[in-house]
């Protein structure tokens, strides 16, 4: 069987947009022919009329032209160097409509960063991995024998690798260091899974990673690809997963990156009225161009396979499918059914996703989808995009909103806290808080609370309690685990001086054993996506701010929980249950957290009323508390 990476027959997948592992011929590779090293260089650039091969090798020169060998521009030379040029800085010189121009390679595995633009002349290695029982376990997680889908915990650590930790003269850790200290905190804390904000290489720090020019090299600030490799092991070898946040909407006009790349739109669109984002000063991907589709799947396979990271969180995925996105009216052009849909973008998702599965059916495909637009997660044969996660980020801003509210006004908002579950079966949904929401006057989630500063960590602790209980993964940024104050400032590190305050140590020890609750409660995560995992029990308590609900395992085993979003207590409060004893599980109101300790230690028995089983509760201002049914064989969490 022909090999796709074989000249010809790669060159016709490419264009055909179905070369899912283009980085294997495009970009530069190195062979060993007659006892030589031979170096083939290969770039795309089909309105170019002279293409140059340039670096430390020639001194920059005009002298290693490239030759044509597509009809639809792709460039190649074989280079015979005299000595070995690994490490080498190079850049191929275009030269086209809008003149001549110095490109880095969009397929480089490594690259120089911030003001130095230039390739590496680098090559992977033949890694030697530790993570097949990460690997072999990952598979397990995807359904179960009745058909429930991630019948497990998905719990996420949203990571700014250049602002968790920096050294004492303030310079960043590497990707070695930083795995080292990153998997030790994170499994401290409970955590499942952490999620990087874009690494691939970017000139510019203040982008915080999205605005990508080298979309197949780890960044350099950090160290090597094999560094990098290194990371994702470490965090596997301890049980960690990694999550890559991936930026295939736009990137930026940098005149190195894939701007015109050969002195024409080539990766973007072509008409100036879909060419780019002004808000965000980025040109947007031509998706229905076949080379793009060949660039940008081949790049979230080369994740996956040549890093092993476990799936790709997909940035602005709205900014995709919506022709009008960012747009006044006029400014844009319905499809041809007359709508605004762009639906190269639909095409191009179901495609990713199935090639994406095809090869790594246990991957997590997570879209970050601003709308209500439909069947983000359900399967592509069924009519779906095929993803298999999606941020919701309506449940998030309205708990924002809900919880800058003073408690009185809470009543009148009631439907933050149940609205959700109106749609919460109809994607499989991950409940976000994330850097998005901590930055730009946003106030960190404990400052977003309304109250006074013990009412704000109270607030936080409910909420978060009730975030956790909730149907949904979880994910969390940094920072808000202790209640950082100061919103997120990219240009330093995370202020960890505030976990000396008692009440920001007792935060982050509180979502430590709040993750480790969740972490050992299938009610919590067995049955995430499907009504039988969920029971009202009291919906409509708007007077009271609460909410009352079940959450169910797949053998029936339930969790009652309550969470009070009222600044009073609620004393002798009855609740309908199912069971004749319960037993206090989980609370934030213990003395350990900041609460009043009043629940700590209380079994509550149930008596009949004459319709059914009822227990009497006293219920702390601001609070989560979950209940289970009392098994003095079993160890409550205290």
């Amino acid at each position: 069987m022909s090999n796709i990476n074989d000249g010809e027959l790669a060159r016709y997948y490419f264009h055909q947009g179905t070369n899912f592992e283009a980085y294997k011929y495009l970009g530069v590779h190195s062979e060993i022919e007659n006892g030589e090293s031979v170096y083939y260089f290969r770039v795309w650039a089909p309105n170019a009329h002279a293409v140059f091969l340039v670096g430390d090798f020639n001194n920059w020169e005009r002298d290693l032209p490239m030759l044509r060998v597509s009809e639809s521009g792709i460039w190649e030379i074989r280079y015979v160097p005299e000595r070995d040029i690994t490490g080498n800085c190079y850049k191929y010189l275009v030269c086209g409509p809008a003149g001549d121009k110095y490109k880095s390679d969009p397929y480089a595995v490594y690259g120089e960063t911030r003001s130095k633009t230039a390739s590496y002349v680098f090559e992977l290695s033949n890694y030697e991995w530790h993570d097949a029982g990460w690997l072999k376990n990952r598979k397990k997680t995807i359904n179960d024998k009745r058909g429930n889908y991630y019948p497990a915990p998905l719990n996420i650590y949203e990571v700014h690798l250049g602002s968790w930790k920096r050294c004492d003269d303030g310079s960043g850790y590497g990707y070695r260091e930083l795995a080292d200290m990153l998997v030790k905190y994170v499994k401290s804390m409970g955590y499942t899974h952490i999620e990087l904000m874009p690494i691939a290489e970017h000139p510019f720090d203040g982008s915080w990673g999205y605005q990508v020019c080298g979309y197949y090299a780890p960044t350099s600030r950090f160290g090597t690809p094999e560094d990098f490799r290194y990371f994702v092991d470490t965090m596997h070898r301890n049980g960690v997963g990694v999550i890559l946040d991936w930026v295939p909407a736009h990137f930026p006009k940098d005149e190195h990156g894939l701007c015109e790349f050969d002195g024409t739109r080539l990766y973007e669109y072509q008409s100036d009225q879909r060419v780019g984002n002004e808000v965000w000063g980025t040109h947007y991907f031509d998706v229905g161009r076949t080379e793009v589709q060949s660039f940008l799947v081949s790049n979230a396979v080369y994740w996956l396979k040549e890093y092993h990271v476990d799936g790709l969180r997909v940035d602005a995925v709205a900014s995709m499918l919506y022709l009008d996105y960012d747009r006044e009216p006029g400014k844009w052009t319905p499809n041809y059914l007359g709508d605004n849909k762009n639906l190269e973008a639909i095409a191009f998702f179901k495609k990713l996703n199935t090639a994406v599965f095809e090869r790594f059916p246990d991957a997590l495909m997570i879209a970050e989808e601003s709308t209500s637009w439909p069947m983000i997660t359900r399967p592509v044969e069924a009519g779906g995009l095929g993803f298999n996660f999606k941020w919701n980020m309506g449940w998030a801003n309205d708990m924002f909103d809900y919880l800058s509210l003073d408690p009185f006004f809470r009543q009148y908002h009631h439907k933050a806290l149940t609205f959700p579950m109106m749609y919460a079966y109809s994607e499989n949904f991950i409940l976000p808080v994330s850097h998005d929401e901590v930055v730009y006057g946003k106030k960190t989630l404990l400052d977003k609370c309304s109250g006074d500063y013990l009412e704000k960590f109270a607030t936080d602790r409910a909420f978060l309690g009730y975030m956790m209980t909730f149907p949904g993964k979880k994910l969390l940024f940094m920072g808000q685990e202790y209640g950082q104050f100061r919103e997120w400032n990219s240009d330093g590190q995370l202020e960890w001086f505030m976990c000396d305050f008692e009440m920001h140590a007792k935060l982050r020890e509180y979502v430590r054993d709040l993750n480790c609750f969740y972490l050992e409660s299938p009610q919590l995560w067995e049955l995430d996506f499907s009504w039988e995992g969920f029971e009202w029990v009291y919906p409509d308590l708007a007077g009271w701010n609460m909410a009352v609900y079940r959450r169910l395992d797949k053998k029936g085993g339930e969790l009652l929980c309550i969470v009070n979003f009222a600044a009073s207590d609620h004393l002798s409060f009855e609740i309908d249950v199912t069971s004749d004893e319960y037993a206090v599980a989980f609370t934030s109101d213990l003395e350990k957290y900041g609460g009043s300790g009043r629940l700590s230690d209380n079994v509550y028995r149930a008596y009949d009323n004459g319709s059914g089983k009822r227990i009497s509760i006293d219920i702390p201002a601001l609070s989560a508390t979950v209940l289970k049914p009392a098994d003095h064989n079993k160890k409550i969490r205290r």
